[in-house]
């Protein structure tokens, strides 16, 4: 399908759904983030729903200005996934050692490591740029400091919420039956906790002081509190992508241990609360994206489903009308304290079936019927992604 406006906005709000049928909460974010003078122009996915500050699934293309909000606090928050030599056949009958073995060696959900990962003897990870990479912590925010040894500490983990760890098998085509490795993570209590310290300098600049929501505030090029940002930014979305690079090592060891005979292929990452410095129509903006991956011709690019469903990795149109962006998932239809009263744990159990994960009251609010059909977001982006593969979860690790 192609976009639709969202009407009653000054700069052109583009929605790859159906308007109506967004949640009036963030179709008054949307309408807000349209009324901002720097913003050039919005992109809204179809996985849209409303988020804290800004709209999750919005992409949107700034003037010499970047709103915090419009990032997110789970700065660099990702996907990577790799395909391997493995076929369905070839996995174990019993998943659950395998499941076992991975929440051993990759601490999940609260939890970091007792001691720092050595990232020196991490079978197969890019050994270049670590040292110089954290002795920019010293550079961050005033006041970060003493959360130098948790950072530290929480490289290597998953996280917890929505983020997982899959063991897949591709679904039909010449391929069929493939495994791939698949996780979804970010950049930890670090990123975080600069997202806030910035979004709090960002309210309290004098020419924020009008705007209809003080969530979308936003610092100006050429000033200070933009050069901070930008560099805290920089920091925590590399942070992500080395936690994330980080994990996939261990988790392709873990396999390799269980089932020697295992190859890899060239991994796939992608970044979906992010910043980056792109040209439409010869303008120079400042694009955010807070749950939209990058799809320019040719990028290749992850779009998970839920716990039950699957996921897609596709390849990018490069759709300058979405600012060559995708949606970075099926996206939430309710929220979590909704879930938790909407549905029980034999409903996990029964939505979840065929896949090796936690069925408990700790993960009911990531019950796949929290969550849009994913098929169906798929078809509302078919002008901006073709699929590559289609992939179905057989194990699950949750925080």
């Amino acid at each position: 399908m192609g976009f639709e406006l969202l009407a009653g906005t000054k700069a052109p709000v583009r929605v790859w759904t159906d308007p109506y049928g967004i949640e009036p909460q963030a179709a008054q974010q949307l309408r807000n983030i349209g009324q901002l003078p720097w913003v050039e122009g919005v992109a809204v996915m179809p996985d849209v729903h409303f988020g804290k500050g800004a709209t999750v699934g919005s992409v949107i293309a700034m003037r010499q200005a970047v709103s915090p909000a419009a990032v997110g606090v789970d700065i660099g928050c990702g996907m990577s996934a790799v395909r391997t030599s493995l076929t369905a056949a070839s996995l174990p009958d019993d998943l659950g050692t395998l499941r076992t073995a991975i929440e051993a060696t990759i601490p999940v959900g609260f939890a970091q490591r007792g001691r720092e990962v050595d990232t020196r003897r991490v079978r197969d990870l890019d050994q270049k740029g670590w040292d110089w990479f954290w002795s920019r912590f010293a550079t961050l925010h005033d006041g970060v400091s003493g959360l130098e040894s948790r950072a530290h500490h929480q490289m290597g983990t998953l996280g917890g919420g929505n983020h997982f760890i899959e063991v897949c098998v591709e679904q039909g085509g010449p391929d069929d039956g493939q495994v791939w490795l698949m996780l979804h993570s970010g950049s930890r209590n670090i990123g975080k906790e600069l997202a806030e310290r910035h979004m709090a300098v960002a309210r309290k600049l004098p020419h924020n002081t009008h705007l209809p929501d003080r969530d979308l505030a936003v610092f100006l090029a050429g000033t200070p509190e933009m050069e901070a940002y930008r560099r805290d930014l920089w920091w925590a979305q590399e942070y992500a992508r080395r936690n994330r690079e980080v994990m996939m090592a261990l988790l392709c060891d873990v396999v390799r241990q269980h089932l020697p005979q295992v190859t890899y292929g060239q991994p796939i990452s992608c970044h979906h609360n992010y910043v980056a410095e792109e040209t439409y129509g010869g303008v120079e903006v400042l694009v955010t994206r807070k749950g939209a991956i990058r799809a320019g011709e040719g990028d290749l690019g992850i779009i998970p489903g839920s716990m039950g469903t699957g996921s897609y990795i596709v390849r990018g149109r490069g759709n300058t009308e979405a600012y060559c962006s995708a949606s970075h998932g099926a996206g939430r239809r309710m929220s979590r304290a909704k879930a938790k009263k909407t549905f029980t744990t034999e409903d996990l159990v029964a939505q979840t079936a065929g896949v090796e994960c936690r069925k408990d009251t700790g993960v009911v609010d990531e019950i796949p019927a929290a969550y849009k059909d994913i098929d169906e977001v798929m078809k509302q982006q078919e002008d901006l992604v073709e699929v590559v593969a289609h992939l179905k979860q057989v194990v699950c690790v949750k925080g």
